[in-house]
């Protein structure tokens, strides 16, 4: 696999791949299912990746050999009866945890063996023992590695907000890494997130400074700053945009921006497959939307916008324009 397609893809959009196999496979794809999924598949980078990797998926299971081979193709003919019966977005729930593990383990490796986890629209959050609080959003996972020499949280996965604790006695740096760098608090309260090409820091209260992994430059972001940090360089630091810890208090909040890119947010924080028409997904939006109960979210924006959601099921919801079918 080349270093293009093997580049992570996000999970909403892995989903997607799955829920579209799982369709197309099953053998009961109508031919506007079928043109469906070519403008899916045609209307990204990432989804053309994310199928690419799936393929690839195919191959090793053809390949495989002796009673591991035979115990998967029974395992896979079960799950196809089983699409067949239930239908795609059902049974994609069966798959998903496995396909996930397989096709990004070095992603859902992490994720799995991690401290600390949330599953997908979960949020918890817990006091460390230096009085830090850290609250980790949907699908996100940390390490937690205190030493005599600092105080090390570990993303794997998803978001954090980091509240630093203030004890008179702990002299220990509080860093926050990821695969892309260090981030250093330097008394403070900021997020962090892992983004499909990058790391975004986000500080809230105080400063932080940020250090690529192989780059020798550290550089402070101030309060009400936010940088997307790569491996080997920081981006251009920008102004952050308000709401940013919404998520901290159950809600979304979003200042005209796409409705395609509103969905693809709150399809984080559900199970199944969350698309939009192409037709509508150009519409701007602004508001503040609920996190633990997206169905309602999704039925906020029918006054708001000329548009209808249709549910296949609870786990495939397409939002369209308002009087198709």
């Amino acid at each position: 696999m080349s270093a293009f397609n093997a580049r992570p893809v996000s999970a909403g959009v892995l989903d997607a791949a799955i829920a579209w196999q799982l369709c197309l496979d099953a053998g009961s794809g109508n031919a506007q299912e079928r043109a469906d999924f070519e403008r899916w598949h045609a209307a990204s980078e990432e989804h053309a990746r994310a199928w690419l990797q799936l393929g690839m998926l195919d191959q090793r299971f053809a390949a495989a050999a002796g009673p591991a081979r035979k115990a998967l193709m029974q395992s896979r003919v079960s799950l196809r009866q089983r699409v067949r019966k239930l239908g795609g977005g059902l049974a994609s729930l069966l798959l998903v945890g496995g396909l996930l593990s397989w096709v990004n383990a070095h992603q859902t490796l992490g994720y799995w063996l991690a401290d600390q986890r949330t599953a997908t629209g979960e949020q918890r959050s817990l006091r460390l023992d230096d009085g830090t609080l850290i609250s980790l959003n949907t699908h996100s996972a940390v390490d937690i590695r205190f030493t005599e020499n600092e105080r090390l949280i570990v993303l794997h996965d998803g978001e954090i907000s980091i509240e630093t604790g203030h004890k008179a006695n702990d002299t220990r740096p509080f860093v926050v890494a990821t695969d892309d760098g260090r981030m250093r608090a330097l008394g403070t309260r900021f997020l962090v997130r892992l983004e499909g090409d990058g790391t975004r820091l986000s500080v809230l209260q105080s400063a932080v400074a940020a250090k690529p992994q192989d780059s020798g430059d550290e550089q402070i972001v101030h309060e009400g700053q936010e940088v997307l940090m790569s491996h080997d360089q920081l981006g251009r630091i920008n102004t952050l945009k308000p709401g940013a810890d919404a998520w901290t208090r159950g809600m979304l909040v979003v200042d005209n921006v796409r409705l395609a890119d509103l969905l693809g947010e709150l399809g984080r924080y559900r199970a199944g497959y969350l698309g939009v028409a192409p037709e509508v997904a150009d519409l701007r939006i602004t508001g503040s939307f609920p996190l633990h109960d997206t169905d309602l979210a999704l039925k906020s924006l029918l006054p708001t916008l000329p548009v209808q959601v249709q549910q296949r099921t609870p786990w495939w919801v397409t939002v369209m324009a308002r009087g198709d079918k």
